[in-house]
């Protein structure tokens, strides 16, 4: 057993490092590669969804698809409030103004019941985080966004190979956005891909990931040179990238049942405490809604979970707290929207503890966890 407990480790699962040997020794190993193409045929096969494209990291994802939905100066964007700074800044950048409302304090996902109300005559797009990768109730979503013809960019971030009512998360709106960070399940370090839904969107997606080229149809033949046609950047991953990331998605089922085992482990060894009304755990609903991407408990205060922390870091266990709410930030504040006090996210920014998950996590490194915040609380 380790004396000290990390609190994330990234992992090679299997061929990473021989597939990586492949891109630099056989063949192009810039963007749009051999690799680049496996993985994206194979996210298609594996999550069901009609086109992927690669890109360099989640954040560029989010670029796409907020260049996809077309927003401008004047227009507003419904998300979360707790929720990754690049969801906001994306469409920021593009002139438009996030509008925050609250979570729900069972799953953590945006509220669907308080979405409409914040609807205007200039709201063009609704981004629905997946928060720890357990799906929001994105049907509901999708029929407000349908009546008011709105489009809904799906933030799967962290919901690789999760599902909601038997579809893959990142596969229901017109747009989703998947992150390959190292922090997550399947990773490469730094990447991500974007899932189009909406066949209206295919051939721009392809324009505008190609530095704003027709460059992907010259290379099918369509077109017998290929020229700037439209606004874009090189969002491409390289292909050494791609490498790595091709012989994670191959091990994708293992490694997620894999974190499930230990996500389990975790809510066996603490579900007295949350019976007790001491902490409170995850909310999972259904076989495959989860796939055991976060394991968090949150606590009753803000002191309480910095007491937590220090006690296990004392302990050799590195828990980390996770978002700090968009629209308390200094950029929040000053350029975004926030519809209503939005309660539920802030009490459970300042209460919520992440808790060590990765993938080579043994069982003993679990139990001291468990332990060490059964010994906090004295149970």
């Amino acid at each position: 057993m380790s004396d000290q407990i990390s609190f994330n480790k990234p992992v090679i699962a299997g061929k990473e490092m021989y597939y990586m040997a492949q891109a630099i020794l056989g063949g192009p190993s810039a963007g749009d590669g051999p690799f680049t193409m496996k993985c994206q045929k194979c996210i298609e096969e594996l999550l069901h969804t009609p086109k992927a494209l690669l890109t360099q990291s989640y954040a560029s994802a989010l670029d796409m698809a907020a260049i996809l939905c077309e927003v401008g100066p004047g227009d507003e964007v419904i998300m979360p409030s707790f929720a990754f700074v690049s969801v906001a800044n994306s469409f920021y950048v593009r002139g438009a103004k996030p509008v925050f409302v609250d979570i729900r304090p069972d799953t953590l996902n945006i509220d669907e019941s308080k979405i409409e109300q914040a609807v205007t005559e200039r709201t063009r797009v609704i981004v629905t985080p997946h928060y720890a990768g357990i799906g929001c109730e994105i049907e509901t979503i999708m029929d407000i966004a349908g009546r008011n013809g709105i489009l809904v960019v799906e933030d799967a971030a962290n919901g690789f190979g999760s599902q909601y009512e038997g579809k893959y998360l990142g596969t229901i709106g017109d747009l989703g956005v998947i992150s390959f960070h190292e922090t997550n399940n399947i990773m490469c370090g730094e990447g991500g891909a974007l899932l189009i839904n909406n066949e209206r969107f295919c051939e721009k997606a392809e324009i505008i990931r190609e530095k704003g080229t027709n460059r992907s149809k010259f290379f099918r033949g369509e077109v017998d040179k290929y020229t700037w046609v439209e606004i874009g950047s090189s969002f491409l991953p390289s292909d050494l990238v791609a490498a790595f990331l091709y012989a994670q998605l191959e091990m994708a089922e293992q490694i997620i049942t894999t974190r499930s085992r230990v996500f389990n482990l975790y809510m066996e060894g603490l579900q007295d405490l949350e019976n007790k009304g001491v902490i409170r755990l995850p909310v999972v609903q259904g076989q495959g809604a989860c796939n055991c991407h976060i394991m968090y408990i949150i606590t009753h205060s803000l002191e309480e979970r910095t007491n937590l922390m220090a006690f296990l870091k004392d302990r050799g266990i590195n828990a980390v707290f996770h978002y700090i709410p968009l629209h308390t930030s200094p950029m929040g504040e000053k350029h975004c929207r926030a519809h209503g006090d939005l309660p539920h996210t802030v009490h459970t920014s300042a209460r919520l503890l992440r808790l060590p998950m990765y993938y080579e996590i043994q069982e003993p490194e679990v139990e001291q966890v468990v332990a060490g915040v059964r010994a906090f609380y004295q149970c």
